[in-house]
């Protein structure tokens, strides 16, 4: 039986968070690079950096080196801060609909001195950018339709060549993600697997 979440932690899915703040500093170490970052409660994983998450940043996922990539949900910019040290030349658009989790971005992409990380509430992306890269931790518990429309919403701004990477929980429907995505004209596979975690890859 799966443990129902608390609300402190299903709270970060909100667009305000209502629990009071609580930062605590992380230190993330990569194979190819560390960095600290601050976290919070009212925003995903705080403490600590998440199981999925760290599959996804110790794989070999593709990353484009130069334009526009973007780390969709962005939380305390975990995703966001490896794609700026692994790709200078490109710009990071960290997207959130949670203030709390774009100020802690927006202050961890300061901390480490990243200038190449734009965050942003999703709306206020300019509509003619393209993604050569998408990585994503995405917000399950939004609910299907939700978490669909948010999917179908971004990845149709990849570029032609452009792919995406994401980290889905086997036990919340991953595997059923992976058969909807590629109906729905996403050509997409499994990976990696780990912990009770998928990586999938998405064109």
């Amino acid at each position: 039986m799966t443990e129902k979440p608390q609300p402190e932690q299903e709270s970060h899915y909100f667009e305000n968070p209502t629990v009071a703040s609580d930062p605590v500093i992380v230190d993330v170490t990569l194979p190819d690079t560390a960095f600290t970052m601050e976290t919070d409660t009212g925003v995903f994983s705080r403490g600590h950096l998440d199981a999925g998450t760290s599959l996804l940043l110790r794989s070999d996922a593709p990353l484009a080196s130069n334009g526009h990539v973007l780390d969709l949900g962005s939380g305390t910019g975990a995703v966001a801060l490896t794609m700026a040290r692994r790709s200078p030349g490109a710009t990071v658009w960290a997207i959130d609909v949670n203030p709390r989790a774009r100020a802690l971005c927006e202050r961890n992409a300061r901390r480490n001195k990243l200038g190449n990380i734009r965050v942003a509430h999703p709306d206020d992306v300019p509509v003619d950018i393209e993604f050569s890269t998408i990585w994503s931790n995405p917000p399950i518990r939004i609910g299907k339709p939700a978490l669909r429309e948010l999917l179908l919403t971004w990845l149709a701004r990849l570029a032609v060549d452009g792919t995406a990477c994401l980290v889905v929980q086997k036990h919340l429907g991953a595997d059923s993600l992976q058969r909807w995505l590629t109906f729905e004209g996403h050509p997409t596979e499994r990976v990696a697997s780990k912990s009770g975690f998928r990586l999938l890859a998405v064109s």
